[in-house]
């Protein structure tokens, strides 16, 4: 999908679904990216790219699976809010859900750091530009936390 620039040129949309998996504690996941990919270093909620004729809803589903895992029902999936970002050659979109619920354990399989962070320190930690404004949502609903 492309959507049409400023300057009336195309801008391919890239749509991404995030979660912030909320523990018991009020602490929200965050992963690191690992070494070797596009914004290294850097903190994120996991999730992932929708692929063509995929729901985000089971997109996420299937991310958490991969990336950490875990079995999450979509009945346990809350949508938040939403971040878009213009990158230099696309557009992101990024739904975020909230998620408290989940079989398993959290465990990075890609090789990822994982924190499991108050929402009033997730600024502490480095995040792409797409995530930094999904801060302020997480913090309403569930709080800065203590410490």
């Amino acid at each position: 999908m492309a959507i049409t620039g400023r300057e009336g040129g195309r801008v391919k949309l890239v749509l991404v679904a995030a979660a912030a998996l909320i523990d018991a504690d009020g602490r929200v996941l965050i992963a690191e990216r690992p070494a070797g990919k596009q914004l290294a270093g850097l903190w994120e909620f996991p999730g992932g790219k929708v692929e063509p004729g995929e729901r985000p809803e089971d997109c996420l589903i299937r991310e958490l699976a991969e990336e950490l895992g875990i079995t999450v029902k979509e009945a346990c999936l809350a949508p938040l809010t939403f971040a878009s970002h213009t990158y230099e050659t696309f557009q992101l979109l990024m739904p975020l859900w909230i998620c408290r619920r989940w079989e398993g354990l959290v465990q990075g399989r890609e090789g990822q750091r994982l924190a499991w962070v108050r929402p009033g320190k997730l600024r502490d930690y480095p995040m792409p530009p797409a995530d930094e404004p999904l801060i302020p949502a997480l913090i309403d609903i569930v709080g800065a936390g203590r410490d």
